[in-house]
């Protein structure tokens, strides 16, 4: 009866939520992007090679990364130059092949953009979208950036590599939670609320933990976000949608010989690492770390049934997701709070981290954790 009660109030506060009375209804309902990369039809018919190309919907990331081992640097590179879009978002590609594909695809979208600026047919509000979206794209292609996936559609998704992928010892994932997009990849305010801005924290703190050691993060934006706390945020729907293609992601970096990361989650982006779980191998993900969780849609670790070790963060009291109710019903909430000793994750220490967005920021214990776990130093992770 005690259980039912709390379910019960658990509805109510959930329900009092959705409604709006915390902020919740100010969010637009996005359409997921899935599905194979454009100009997947035009590479599915070419037969330059005299040979059938990997489908991209359904070519797992090791058959991509045999196909293309069996071919010459020639090759590979002619067909990134006739397919950019394709071979830049093919999980098991080579690394640096893609990084040289979405270099062309990301020129090619800011020449469209450029010239859609200039075109005098449009209307003024139109022509000055297309030139933020040809300066978000100059940004892009800045010398050093290593894009490592790239999809226009939509609100935009991109992966960005920190560090030599092809020299790391260690590596780590970052997966960003709502209101992530290819305008907000790497905004300049709040800096360590954006994949971008954890990215790279990560990684000099990996830097100043282990100098000398090879290391590289990425900042994984490949999937469509909730906008805002609406409806998007409270339900599954879109982490359902991208937790295929985090999984594929991952695979596509053990394919081409990645060792295993830590991957990190936060926010809406451990709703999709929970899903994504059970999928998982210790190839693909050696350690799944939630942080400013709203709950992974699964009542304990064990429930999540993957090999990863899991972690969560404990969380700062400034952290308004803790004033979420931690349930599912109806759709609506992701479950158990992983936070809680019966959940049964590894806790880690977040001291000095303020608020829903300050866990990668220097001088935070928590910042120090992510780079122990990441190098493999269990020992020494602080629980707080």
């Amino acid at each position: 009866m005690r259980r039912f009660k709390r379910t019960l109030v658990a509805a109510a506060l959930t329900t009092t939520v959705i409604a709006g009375t915390a902020g919740w209804a100010t969010g637009n309902q996005q359409q997921a992007v899935t599905g194979p990369p454009p100009g997947t039809t035009a590479w599915r018919t070419d037969q330059v090679l005299h040979r059938d190309l990997p489908d991209p919907a359904s070519a797992g990331p090791a058959t991509v990364a045999r196909f293309f081992a069996s071919l010459s640097e020639a090759q590979r590179q002619e067909l990134a130059a006739r397919h950019p879009l394709v071979v830049g978002n093919l999980d098991g590609a080579p690394v640096a092949l893609r990084y040289q594909a979405n270099r062309w695809a990301i020129s090619a979208e800011e020449a469209g953009e450029r010239a859609r600026a200039a075109d005098s047919s449009q209307a003024p509000y139109q022509r000055q979208a297309a030139a933020d979206r040809a300066e978000r794209y100059r940004k892009l292609l800045a010398p050093g950036r290593q894009i490592l996936a790239f999809d226009p559609r939509g609100r935009g998704q991109l992966a960005e590599v920190y560090g030599d992928l092809a020299a790391a010892r260690h590596t780590a994932v970052v997966v960003p939670g709502s209101d992530i997009d290819l305008g907000s990849f790497d905004r300049d305010r709040d800096p360590y609320g954006t994949p971008a801005g954890m990215a790279r924290s990560l990684r000099a703190e990996l830097a100043r933990q282990a100098p000398g050691t090879p290391t590289a993060v990425i900042a994984w934006a490949g999937y469509t976000t909730p906008v805002g706390l609406g409806l998007d945020a409270a339900t599954g729907r879109l982490a359902q949608a991208g937790a295929p293609r985090l999984d594929r992601f991952l695979g596509g970096l053990a394919a081409t010989g990645t060792p295993a990361p830590a991957v990190f989650c936060h926010s809406y982006g451990s709703v999709v690492c929970g899903l994504a779980a059970h999928t998982l191998d210790r190839a693909e993900a050696g350690d799944l770390v939630v942080l400013g969780s709203p709950g992974v849609r699964a009542e304990s670790a064990a429930g999540l049934h993957t090999r990863a070790r899991v972690w969560a963060v404990r969380r700062d009291h400034g952290d308004w997701i803790g004033d979420i109710p931690h349930v599912e019903i109806l759709g609506l909430g992701h479950g158990a709070d992983p936070t809680a000793e019966d959940f049964g994750a590894r806790p880690v220490s977040s001291a000095g981290a303020h608020g829903h967005t300050g866990y990668f920021a220097p001088g935070t214990e928590s910042l120090h954790n992510f780079a122990r776990i990441t190098l493999g130093a269990y020992g020494a992770v602080s629980t707080g």
